[in-house]
């Protein structure tokens, strides 16, 4: 095995694929070209697509050429969903989106060096394709028993909504897509998500039955976490790519989270750490994973991945307000508007004393043993102890989105919005 194939196993990115000596021959015999295609049913990429991304950019790091592929013919049509048809957006819809995407693409790959990535769109040669040719030139060479018997369409077909000849027709555009990259670029290995194996199955075909060349296809697994379900969605939904969908702070909220019996996984997949680095986190995790270091590794890897060196320091540091070891005072608005979203909430107005507000907040049954907590010194202004029991809110306290933050012992923090 080579070593770029044996490092993406050991990741876990590797689920299906052509005949594994021939693609180890190609991948050794020189740099080759290879693509992967991102579809714009959304204005964002979310952090499934990472894995794909990941992929791509260890085969770039090993000297192979990538080549993006942004769909803008293939959004217009929708590939098959499990459930559902999809909704046709309005082109212009679609077409923003393809540039959101194709911004976002290009953050996340070298575009520069010897082998820089290249974006591409499908629009460009399939806005060209007339129905004659669609079914002279490609319809020709697909076969309907293989069309029907694809995962994803057989399930369509067995159930109440069917599936249209709009969606059923996917295969056959991703396939040309294969077909066209073959022809103007030398592209001979696609890669992609492992639901898309047949479509990348199909494009391979093709190039076998029009040109007489063989080419290879690789797919990624999707990710799950050790009790079997998808490492998904947030409380808020989607894990969003896009700072304006999903706010870094969030995002590196979402990878601080990950489970202990994950976290080990998660590195694997989704960072460039080294093997060595990520035995020594997985140590951490066996003899201390209260301290949750492999979390917090994770969290700052992805984020300055996608989102970059500068904003994961401020997120980070806006992440220590929870722990009580920054000055909140230091933390810019936006992001200390994160910090206080999800947590208890309650209303005052300057000159309340603190002591009512441990109450309202519900951190103390009476005025009594809100003094006496303060007493102990179990009370905290924006991370500064209170000490004297009469304490009141006062302009000073006020923080930059006219909050400030009240915290009980180590771990009750909590919010007053000044009214």
């Amino acid at each position: 095995m080579s070593e770029l194939l044996d490092e993406l196993r050991w990741r876990g990115l590797i689920a299906q694929h052509t005949d594994i000596a021939e693609l180890e021959k190609a991948l050794e015999s020189g740099p080759l070209t290879f693509y992967c295609g991102f579809d714009p049913t959304a204005p964002s990429l979310h952090h499934g697509h990472l894995v794909a991304v990941k992929v791509m950019r260890h085969l770039q790091m090993a000297g192979h050429h990538p080549l993006v592929l942004v769909g803008g013919a293939t959004g217009l049509v929708g590939d098959p969903r499990a459930k559902g048809e999809r909704v046709l957006n309005e082109r212009e819809t679609v077409a923003g989106w393809a540039e959101s995407l194709r911004k976002q693409l290009e953050s996340l790959l070298d575009f520069t060096g010897d082998n820089p990535a290249r974006t591409v769109n499908n629009l460009d040669w399939t806005k060209e394709l007339s129905a004659i040719d669609l079914l002279r030139d490609l319809g020709k060479y697909f076969r309907m028993g293989t069309m029907l018997s694809k995962d994803i369409v057989a399930r369509r077909l067995n159930s109440e909504e069917g599936i249209s000849y709009t969606e059923f027709s996917y295969q056959i555009l991703q396939a040309n897509d294969f077909l066209q990259l073959f022809r103007r670029y030398g592209c001979t290995l696609e890669v992609g998500g492992n639901d898309q194996w047949g479509n990348l199955v199909g494009g391979m075909d093709l190039i076998r039955k029009v040109e007489g060349k063989s080419v290879h296809v690789m797919t990624n697994p999707l990710i799950t976490k050790a009790d079997g379900t998808k490492f998904g969605k947030s409380e808020g939904g989607a894990i969003w790519l896009n700072p304006d969908l999903l706010s870094p702070y969030r995002f590196y909220q979402f990878w601080l989270n990950t489970a202990d019996e994950d976290v080990v996984k998660m590195l694997k997949v989704f960072t460039f750490l080294s093997r060595e680095e990520i035995e020594s986190l997985e140590a951490e995790v066996r003899e201390s994973a209260h301290l949750r270091h492999a979390q917090r590794v994770l969290a700052r890897e992805v984020t300055a991945w996608v989102h970059g060196a500068e904003a994961t320091q401020r997120v980070v540091e806006a992440s220590q307000v929870l722990f009580g070891k920054t000055d909140p005072k230091t933390v810019r608005g936006d992001i200390l508007d994160d910090v206080v979203a999800e947590l208890p909430a309650a209303q005052a107005s300057l000159g309340t004393p603190v002591v009512d507000i441990l109450v309202s907040l519900g951190l103390e049954k009476g005025k009594g043993s809100a003094r006496r907590t303060i007493a102990s010194g179990g009370v905290y202004l924006n991370n500064g102890k209170v000490t004297d029991a009469e304490r009141v809110l006062e302009p000073g306290d006020v923080l930059a989105n006219n909050t400030v933050l009240l915290r009980r012992g180590r771990k009750n923090l909590n919010v007053v919005r000044l009214g």
